[in-house]
């Protein structure tokens, strides 16, 4: 990928939701939710404190993170359907 977010942000792969319910039933495309899990493709350098000192990220490239449903700006980038968002909009990082 040729994009490198900056500050704070991370750009986020979502993972694909389940094909079909608990019961067996399979879900159309139309009625799934958007699945609010994720993994971490790149990630920025950190944002700047009061003093201009740069504070490193919490998550890198590579961890499965759960973020809010309304969460982050959707772009196209590659092909590939991606999220940009702020580390903050980012509950927690999964396994």
């Amino acid at each position: 990928m040729k994009f490198r977010p900056l500050h704070d942000r991370v750009v986020v792969k979502r993972l694909e939701g389940e094909e079909k319910s608990k019961g067996g039933i399979i879900i159309p495309d139309s009625a799934k939710e958007k699945p609010q899990e994720g993994e971490i493709v790149a990630a920025g350098p950190g944002a700047r404190d009061e003093a201009g000192k740069l504070v490193p990220l919490d998550v890198k490239a590579g961890d499965r993170v759960l973020f809010g449903k309304w969460s982050g700006t959707e772009v196209k980038i590659d092909g590939q359907d991606l999220l940009i968002m702020k580390e903050s909009d980012i509950m927690g990082v999964v396994g």
